[in-house]
């Protein structure tokens, strides 16, 4: 159980921005298994704050904004209110879910600021940032994409790769492109305020490289070490924006504060809106912080925030920071641009009160020590073969065979036999098993336990098989039914964490009050006589035809996507006029064509140029029958150097155009174009 020095736990999950709703990602990642944490500490009577809120500074507002013709702040108002609805629903079981547009959080990171300013705990200087020409801006780091030095991803920002999740200033990208006009950007003078991390990195490498080495987990605490062994150099903690908290000091019209300084104070704004006692929670030695987020913040959560609460000098520092890897869907990685996500407001509406099925999954397949995928089929078969088949044919079987035996009532205990005794010895082992899992933010782990206990019912009650002797053995089936019932009541418990609205309903059915954690281990709260409820079955069957939809919806999201890409597909480099007319294009006919043997893809073509009649193989066996194109008007660069392709001789190319989906057309002369005539 939990070490006693800690008086009070407070547990922050990381601000999402307000500029989309939140889907399986964020929760698989964050949300799930904080909230997993909290309610269990709450079940064990602990001081707990859980916080939350919407991040509602940051360039990616800025940027949908500017794409939709709107103001930000009508941006984080509509999916401030989605997001915050979309938790309550769900069951994130937040204390404040709160927002960093409120006065209080300008005033708190302002002051924040100022007091680290005061003492002289910033490097004041000119360096160089990327500009946009065209539009007139300095460019924050997510106005700026381009390609990843570390993994060659085209599309890495200018303060972070998505892909290899790797930590970035802009500088370091290669090919940088401005997201506001498409061009490359220039370098020009601007005055900014750092955050001096190599000063830092002394007190870093004992506080987390010796302090934390056995706790953290090995993706945090590597991720963590890998920075600081690359040797830390300062961080602009101001940016060149008219959206944010403004620069409190003289001479900084124009500027706003860092998202990634802005937003971890956060936390603390929201708590301060909270409770007044809120400096018990931040700044008391016997208080245990804890960060839920996703391993792209691992950096500001372990490094940057830690180095700010220091250099601040009244705040507490987390205790642990248990970061989640990615979670990807359909084997693709979620994508919020390319709506390629499961999206909890839909999911809300397309599943009514599959609320826990989905938490069920996701900590099923928590991507805790490396990514992992969600797939519909996973979805379905995990609700219909354990849900359903296990969890809830346990609860159902007991509660049915319990009134049918015993119109409803808890019956009598008689005699223990071996199988029994075994039995009730192996329930009691479940909390101190959970309990040991969660501590150590292993919910995967913890989750498999909890249904253990549920598979631990089904196999006592199907190899007692009390409705086979209820006839001659009635007080012996009893006593199947009342440790039956106990199991049941002991899940009510345990389960409470993982799934809150199944818990509830056990509950209620059992007419049982509210229980703790430590009732658990002493499952005598059921008492011979009391009355019980069938209320229904806790799970339902997920059908074939809902995940096909479900599917279905995602495939014609990948068609939008191709679509788009095909009409996105970048230029190729500038050309001149010379280079274009050195290309003979000829108009000409098909006179005969067959498909190569051994070959999917190629078809020998003799061509009429007008000039000759010339063997051309092309690559469009897979789209055209032989007999169907000859005669066909085809446009042909005739003085392509020759290429040898299966053994024969290709002497020129066709011209064609691809669509999106990879469907190819022939680039026809109009009719009556004679062979031979030049295209131009």
């Amino acid at each position: 159980m939990f070490m006693p020095e800690f008086k009070r736990f407070l547990i922050t999950s990381a601000l999402p921005y307000a500029n989309g709703p939140i889907h399986i990602g964020h929760l698989a990642g964050v949300y799930v298994p904080a909230d997993i944490y909290v309610r269990y500490l709450r079940m064990n009577d602990k001081d707990v704050l859980f916080i939350g809120g919407s991040d509602e500074h940051g360039v990616p507002i800025t940027i949908k904004a500017m794409r939709e013709g709107v103001s930000p702040q009508k941006i984080v108002d509509r999916y401030h209110e989605l997001i915050k609805k979309s938790f309550e629903e769900f069951g994130i079981s937040f204390d404040i879910y709160s927002r960093t547009s409120h006065k209080i959080h300008h005033e708190t990171a302002s002051a924040f600021f100022r007091k680290m300013y005061d003492n002289g705990q910033f490097i004041e200087k000119v360096s160089s940032q990327y500009y946009d020409e065209a539009t007139g801006h300095f460019l924050a780091d997510r106005y700026i994409t381009g390609t990843c030095p570390h993994c060659g991803y085209e599309n890495a920002y200018g303060d972070q790769c998505e892909k290899c999740g790797t930590s970035l200033n802009a500088t370091d990208l290669i090919n940088p492109k401005s997201v506001l006009s498409g061009n490359s950007p220039v370098l020009k003078e601007t005055r900014h305020w750092f955050l001096p991390l190599d000063q830092y990195e002394d007190w870093l490498r004992k506080w987390i490289l010796e302090g934390h080495k056995d706790d953290w987990k090995s993706n945090v605490y590597g991720q963590c070490k890998s920075w600081i062994d690359q040797g830390l150099q300062p961080r602009a903690v101001t940016r060149d924006l008219d959206w944010g908290v403004k620069v409190p000091v003289e001479g900084a019209d124009g500027k706003v504060l860092y998202v990634w300084f802005d937003a971890p104070i956060g936390y603390i704004s929201a708590t301060r809106e909270l409770t007044p006692d809120w400096e018990k929670y931040w700044k008391d030695p016997e208080t245990k912080l804890v960060h839920f987020i996703g391993k792209d913040n691992i950096v500001f959560h372990c490094i940057i925030f830690p180095c700010m609460l220091k250099a601040e000098g009244t705040y507490i520092l987390p205790d642990n920071v248990p970061a989640n890897e990615f979670l990807n869907l359909e084997n693709e990685k979620i994508s919020t641009s390319r709506n390629w996500a499961v999206w909890l407001n839909e999911y809300l509406e397309d599943f009514p009160g599959k609320q826990d099925v989905l938490r069920y999954v996701l900590t099923a397949n928590a991507p805790e020590t490396k990514d992992n995928d969600f797939t519909w089929k996973d979805f379905q078969a995990k609700n219909n073969n354990e849900l359903v088949a296990i969890f809830g044919n346990f609860i159902n079987r007991t509660l049915v065979l319990t009134q049918k035996f015993f119109d409803g009532k808890v019956p009598a205990c008689g005699d223990f036999l071996p199988v029994d005794l075994e039995t009730m010895e192996t329930m009691k082992g479940f909390p101190e098993k959970i309990s040991a899992s969660l501590e150590q933010y292993r919910f995967r782990e913890a989750l498999g336990e909890m249904m253990n206990l549920a598979r631990l019912g089904n196999k006592y009650l199907t190899d007692s098989e009390p409705w086979k002797i209820f006839k001659d053995q009635p007080d012996r089936v009893g006593t199947i039914l009342y440790i039956s019932l106990m199991i049941c009541a002991e899940l009510s418990i345990l389960s409470a964490p993982f799934l809150p609205f199944t818990a509830e309903k056990i509950r209620k059915m059992l007419n049982l009050p509210l229980l703790k954690w430590k009732d658990a281990s002493h499952p005598d709260w059921l008492k011979s006589g009391d009355e019980i409820h069938n209320s229904g079955l806790l799970f339902e069957k997920v059908e074939d035809s809902q995940i096909e939809a479900q599917i279905n919806k995602l495939m014609e999201t990948k068609k939008i996507n191709e679509k788009a890409a095909a009409k996105g597909i970048p230029l190729k480099p500038e050309i001149t006029f010379d280079d274009f007319s050195g290309m003979d294009i000829r108009s000409g006919t098909i006179l005969e064509a067959e498909k190569l043997p051994k070959t999917k893809k190629l078809l020998k073509l003799k061509i009429d140029t007008g000039i000759d009649v010339r063997t051309v193989v092309s690559g469009i066996a897979e789209f055209f029958e032989p007999a169907d194109i000859i005669g066909k008007k085809v446009s042909v660069l005739v003085n392509l150097a020759p290429r040898t392709l299966k053994g024969i001789e290709s002497k020129g190319m066709i011209l064609m155009a691809e669509n999106a989906d990879g469907k190819l057309f022939f680039v026809s002369p109009e009719t009556g174009a004679e062979n031979g005539s030049t295209i131009k």
